[in-house]
């Protein structure tokens, strides 16, 4: 069998080796529906003729002469199919998140001349129907959930006789390696959104620099991260080359009970979703009484002390392994008992969860990388000894890492994108020759394992010249139960500030114990005493940073930032000037003016 030069190759290989019953599945009626590689291999070719008969393919070959398929909608095995058969095309796939803004995904559908598009849901379909009158090229729109008086995505299929297979063989056959396979515009913290362009390669060696890195025989995958973004996307191939099943979870508040019904071995995950893992745990764990209670803390006490590589001697680990067999069994089941590990990315993950998890036998491997690097930089490997905490591991192969003299992490390899789409001034503002500017700041531990320890752009200086990175700070302040997002300020101010999101649930509770009658979020961010009991948290946590790092001044805000509210990006990073924006009045108490 010839290595794999294009991502759809993952369907034959697959076939080669045998069919394989559960290789994409997701609810369907309440139940799991299964797609075999086989039906999966169907379906994709169906879906080929389809798009080649309404005149989807590879135009002039060029990057802009290419037709381009946009699909909005969750993750669903018909996402992976749709982009299977785009790219056996010849096409190039775009794809948008289901709660992108109006006006950015008018402008994104102009930028990549759309021709067809696929969306998920009647709410989908209202969206892109209110802007189609503004966006010329776009001919078609399908549904992936049949729709009153919207063309149904199967309405394209074709039959496949023997002439259809050449077919299709032929038009792939002149797909090579290097081409262009997906435009994935960045939503971005700031400005408008941009086009990076990946080929075949640049996600195909991702997929093979990852597969010594993570545990790979018979996995069942859990899939819920946006798959329009491309750390699912990818390894959501690197699933499919190691014959692993792809089971979509129905809703970001359905994973618990998903996780219980599908036992994955392995999931993706961001930051923001462990923390909520996590403060659930915890919430439980107050609630325990008696020796109930004492054992959960006394448990999770030892595991705030585990380290990795290093062993703490007899006695500690006979108490750990107690630990195990009391308490932490019980976090394992609620996960689905059956986790190898969790792959972390997208934004920082607290080294106290990364700890605790990993101690109670929940190993989480922590990565890092960008869009524009497909995404893996750097990820901490299955292999214990491949670990360090508080660091993204080493450098995955093909990919070669180094520190600038600014403390910037510049990176070089096979990932690396092929450029931004219509904008070569952009492209080489980030590239250097051969090398990438991620625009993180970041030393190298040990010589090889990368510790990052802010973005470029968000450190900021005061007005007396000094530089504060806000990163560390805001993951020290969440190490609270009772802070769920932070914020913190300072550009060009005599002190550092943070506009703090209490976690309400916590709070709540903690308002409740005080006799505070009125518990509204309104209510308790104006309260005094609430006030009081945060300006102590926040002084408790100041001990750990320098005099100019310490946060002076903070306000309490009553609503969760969210991707809705516009506040995060879809893989839910902060967006700063928005936040700072919809925050002005809050801002202004932090810095009353003279």
């Amino acid at each position: 069998m010839t290595s794999p030069q294009r991502l759809f190759d993952c369907l034959d290989i697959l076939l080669e080796k045998g069919d394989k019953p559960d290789l994409l599945c997701a609810k369907e009626n309440g139940e799991w529906k299964k797609y075999s590689a086989r039906d999966v291999k169907s379906i994709v070719d169906q879906l080929t003729i389809g798009l080649l008969q309404t005149g989807i393919g590879y135009g002039d070959g060029t990057d802009e002469g290419r037709d381009k398929v946009a699909v909005l909608s969750k993750n669903r095995p018909e996402w992976i199919m749709l982009d299977l058969a785009v790219q056996q095309t010849g096409a190039v796939l775009a794809p948008f998140y289901p709660t992108i803004h109006i006006n950015e995904l008018e402008y994104t559908l102009n930028d990549a001349q759309v021709k067809l598009m696929f969306v998920n849901s009647a709410d989908d379909l209202e969206k892109v129907l209110s802007i189609k009158h503004r966006v010329p090229s776009l001919r078609e729109i399908y549904t992936f959930e049949k729709v009153e008086n919207a063309k149904h995505w199967k309405e394209l299929f074709q039959p496949v006789g023997e002439n259809e297979r050449k077919n299709i063989e032929s038009v792939a056959g002149k797909i090579k390696n290097s081409d262009l396979v997906t435009i994935i515009y960045t939503s971005g913290t700031t400005g408008k959104p941009k086009g990076v362009m990946l080929s075949h390669n640049n996600i195909l060696s991702n997929v093979v620099a990852c597969a010594p890195c993570l545990p790979v025989s018979d996995l069942r995958s859990l899939s819920f991260l946006p798959l329009n973004h491309i750390f699912e996307r990818m390894i959501t191939y690197f699933y499919l080359y190691k014959e692993a099943s792809i089971y979509y979870a129905e809703s970001l508040e359905s994973i618990g009970d998903n996780l219980k019904e599908v036992k994955p071995n392995i999931f993706t995950t961001v930051p923001r979703l462990l923390e909520k893992v996590y403060d659930k745990i915890m919430k439980k764990g107050t609630e325990l009484t008696g020796v109930k209670k004492k054992l959960f803390f006394w448990a999770h006490g030892l595991a705030e002390k585990f380290e990795i590589n290093k062993n703490q001697g007899v006695w500690y680990n006979l108490q750990l392994a107690l630990a195990n067999k009391l308490v932490f069994s019980k976090w394992r089941d609620a996960l689905g008992n059956n986790l190898l590990c969790i792959v972390s990315g997208g934004a920082a993950c607290q080294v106290r969860l990364i700890r605790i998890f990993t101690a109670a036998k929940i190993p989480i491997l922590e990565g890092y990388g960008l869009t524009e690097t497909s995404p893996v930089i750097c990820v901490n490997r299955f292999q214990e000894e491949m670990r360090r905490f508080g660091t993204v591991g080493p450098a995955i192969d093909n990919v070669e890492l180094k520190i600038a003299g600014d403390g910037e992490i510049l990176c070089k390899g096979s990932n690396v994108m092929m450029g931004y789409y219509k904008h070569p001034e952009l492209t080489k503002e980030v590239m250097d020759g051969e090398w990438f500017h991620t625009g993180d700041i970041g030393t190298l531990v040990e010589g090889k394992y990368l510790k990052i320890t802010d973005r470029k752009k968000e450190m900021f200086k005061t007005s007396g010249g000094k530089y504060v990175a806000p990163l560390p700070i805001e993951n020290k302040l969440k190490e609270s139960i009772y802070i769920e997002q932070a914020m913190v300020l300072g550009a060009d101010k005599k002190y550092v500030g943070a506009l703090i999101i209490p976690s309400f649930a916590n709070l709540k509770d903690w308002a409740k114990s005080q006799g505070i009658e009125d518990r509204s979020n309104h209510a308790l961010v104006k309260n005094p005493k609430v006030k009081d009991f945060y300006r102590e948290l926040i002084e408790s946590f100041n001990k750990f940073f320098n005099h100019v790092e310490q946060v002076k001044r903070f306000e309490l805000l009553p609503e969760e930032w969210s991707v809705e509210g516009g506040e995060l990006t879809p893989k839910l990073s902060m967006k700063r000037k928005v936040i700072m924006e919809k925050s002005s009045d809050a801002i202004d108490r932090i810095y009353p003016s003279n």
